[in-house]
């Protein structure tokens, strides 16, 4: 082999090996490095969703709306960076929906800074409920706990507060997990039950991960992803 054609592959081998982090093992059926990608399928939409200040590079696949991924290089510094999702819309007041779950399945790293969340908006995003299922690093949600419960299959310390744009009610896990389902429906009728929204129309279920730092590239993938209303 001449020494041309040793460099060749050398950089053939390096750039191979910087695509594994990007995409995953197999080409996928869409992927996007643009922030506001976006893909349709199956009545879901999927978004790359780069949307914070100081963001670096991120790029997302998809093979359908339940089985999708980003590999993302976010700085280590403060402030959500993105929060790529597959959201499915609903579009009915919280006392028409009969019901309203969800199940996923996710594979996600062991460092950065993020949370997995479902992020649910209501009366034209006057309302935002976020629904955390895990988190990694220093994150945290806005406003102050209100209580600890235990609603829609799960314990929760409860948080509410306002981003400045619209209210915020968040239900962070009590402890991680990376499989499961959630009666969303009952977490909307807990809210209510508060007195802290009324009989608000849902418009979409998001769920992805909310990424604040990610330095040096890391992988996140939803394995499975649903949402089941009736």
């Amino acid at each position: 082999m001449t020494k041309w054609w040793k460099a060749v592959v050398a950089v053939v081998t390096v750039v191979a090996a910087g695509l594994v982090a990007a995409v995953p093992a197999q080409a996928a059926a869409w992927a996007s490095s643009d922030k506001w990608g976006t893909w349709s399928n199956g009545g879901y939409t999927v978004r790359n969703n780069v949307w914070g200040g100081g963001a670096g590079p991120q790029t997302i696949w998809a093979n359908s709306y339940s089985n999708w991924g980003v590999w993302a290089n976010h700085p280590n510094t403060g402030g959500v960076k993105s929060y790529p999702h597959s959201a499915r819309y609903i579009g009915r007041r919280v006392s028409a929906i009969g019901s309203l779950t969800s199940n996923f399945n996710v594979s996600r790293p062991g460092s950065g800074a993020y949370a997995t969340t479902y992020d649910i908006w209501a009366d034209n995003n006057a309302y935002e409920i976020m629904i955390w299922m895990n988190k990694q690093g220093a994150v945290g949600p806005i406003g102050s706990r209100q209580a600890t419960a235990s609603v829609g299959g799960h314990t929760w310390d409860i948080y509410r507060g306002s981003n400045g744009a619209n209210a915020v009610f968040s239900f962070i896990r009590t402890s991680n997990i990376n499989a499961g389902s959630v009666d969303i429906k009952a977490v909307l009728n807990w809210i209510r039950g508060r007195g802290w929204m009324g009989d608000a129309t849902v418009s979409e279920v998001q769920f992805g991960f909310e990424i604040t730092s990610s330095s040096g590239g890391l992988n996140f993938a939803s394995n499975s992803f649903s949402v089941s209303s009736s």
